[in-house]
């Protein structure tokens, strides 16, 4: 069965960087679009950014300029450079990859903490 498989979250000072990766493990048919959400305590989960096939990107206004979403198409995997980081920041990330058929599938969570 395919699973998304996070890594790199961590507990980080305002105003530093951390890295996460999302590799794809097993067979996804037709993955149009991969990204990242998050949920902090007591809140909604939200979008923070995506990359759809072909590489267009589209950013939640509240990381723009600070956050990178990237992909290595090779090795399935899909990253999020965030820079610049606030103790907002702070949530749990989620990876996710949607399909033409209208599926979703989740990662875990890796928990992101910054620090004032």
């Amino acid at each position: 069965q395919a699973q998304l498989v996070e890594s790199g979250g961590g507990l980080v000072q305002a105003g530093g960087s951390l890295r996460l990766s999302c590799t794809v493990s097993g067979s996804i048919f037709s993955i149009n679009v991969m990204g990242w959400y998050r949920q902090a305590p007591g809140k909604q989960r939200e979008l923070v950014a995506q990359i759809f096939t072909g590489g267009s990107t589209n950013y939640a206004d509240s990381v723009k300029g600070r956050f990178t979403i990237s992909e290595d198409n090779a090795n399935d995997t899909v990253y999020l450079q965030m820079n610049s980081l606030k103790p907002e920041d702070t949530a749990v990330y989620y990876c996710y990859a949607g399909t033409l058929a209208q599926k979703a599938y989740w990662g875990q969570g890796t928990q992101v903490t910054v620090s004032s």
